[in-house]
């Protein structure tokens, strides 16, 4: 019964032919239903309700503000479940005021984090795959063009190991926006992680979001994050 379902999992992703190592030890009836390859290994990659085939909806054109009764918004909309979020308040910039200009208001940034762990082993990958063919890992991401800062993205990802602390190999992300003509579109994000080394067993994913108050809340969004383990590996140079 073993190497039937040792077989299923041959022919459903062509291990052999990829040079994959398949040992009995293996629990191959979960490996099959777990499908580890070719899916996303992130919950809820697209937690604001969007995808990056539609463009990103246009921030509300109002000047004025919220009715009085109305508490303020400091949060974005979304369905965050599955994503462990937090929030870091930036000190206000008054670099570019000069002495004695009273200010009614000033942007308030705010970084809004999300993260997941992925447990590779729980997601039906086995060890000998792990460490010693060492498939490449995929990474994609798209963030919404917000325009609210020059800095309004991060990425961080980390391949970690057994402990879930020990960082194998890290990939970070920290692009500079152009300001200086208006574009509200997707942006991609990839990175491709290969021969990583031994005894990656957890995937630490985080991104960053800006969000901007004065007098009304802009944020950024993000969409069809996405983990992929494929059956092939960095070719030998």
């Amino acid at each position: 019964m073993a190497a039937d379902w040792k077989q299923k999992c041959d022919s459903q992703w062509q291990l052999g032919a990829h040079g994959v190592p398949m040992p009995d030890s293996t629990d191959w009836k979960s490996a099959f239903e777990k499908k580890p390859f070719k899916r996303n290994l992130l919950q809820n990659p697209s937690p604001y309700g969007v995808n990056h085939t539609i463009p990103p909806p246009e921030p509300p054109q109002s000047e004025m503000p919220p009715p009085p009764n109305q508490p303020p918004q400091f949060e974005p909309d979304g369905n965050f479940s599955g994503w462990k979020t937090s929030t870091e308040v930036l000190p206000y910039d008054t670099s570019g005021i000069p002495p004695g200009v009273v200010v009614c208001h000033l942007p308030q940034y705010r970084w809004f984090s999300l993260e997941q762990c992925v447990d590779l082993k729980a997601e039906g990958l086995w060890d000998q795959l792990l460490d010693d063919f060492q498939p490449e890992i995929v990474i994609e991401d798209w963030y919404e063009e917000s325009q609210l800062h020059k800095s309004i993205y991060q990425l961080d990802v980390k391949l970690l190991g057994a402990d879930g602390k020990t960082v194998i190999k890290q990939h970070t992300y920290n692009p500079e926006e152009n300001l200086e003509c208006y574009s509200h579109t997707w942006k991609k994000v990839s990175h491709v992680f290969s021969k990583y080394g031994p005894g990656v067993r957890y995937i630490h994913f985080l991104h960053r979001l800006k969000n901007q108050f004065m007098v009304e809340f802009f944020n950024t969004k993000v969409t069809d994050s996405s983990i992929i383990i494929k059956t092939s590996k960095a070719s030998v140079k």
